[in-house]
């Protein structure tokens, strides 16, 4: 299993997906996808929209940063071991993220970010499991 899905899949996987989700996010900020098709489909307004939209995108940068770092493309001098910590957390909270997407009122999300999260749990675990 880990030649057919190595380090650098997994990295690859997540780098590219999470800047795909930045991108959507800040389709959504600038209206051009509509919010109600995001956090499950409970977003009332604008600014409630535009809250959670910007948290999500810093999140999801800072979540890029991590992964650039553990894969040495980002050289920052950080403690391998919270970068294990961090990726443990991000596979956890992607899991989560997970359920709450199947939990969704919206079908679009529940159709392509559930398993979309699903993925990115798997990748994380991946990479917190290595043993470089």
């Amino acid at each position: 299993m880990n030649k057919l899905f190595t380090k650098r899949t997994a990295s690859y996987c997540i780098l590219i997906t999470l800047s795909l989700i930045v991108l959507f996010h800040l389709l959504v900020l600038v209206s051009i996808v509509p919010f109600q098709i995001v956090w499950g489909g409970r977003l009332t307004n604008h600014s409630q929209m535009v809250r959670f939209e910007m948290i999500s995108i810093a999140i999801n940068l800072i979540m890029l940063a991590v992964v650039a770092i553990h894969t040495g493309i980002l050289k920052l001098r950080i403690k391998p071991l919270l970068i294990y910590i961090v990726l443990w957390c991000m596979g956890g909270l992607f899991l989560l993220n997970t359920i709450g997407n199947l939990l969704s009122i919206n079908t679009f999300e529940k159709m392509v970010f559930t398993p979309l999260t699903l993925l990115l749990s798997i990748c994380c675990f991946r990479l917190a499991l290595d043993k470089q």
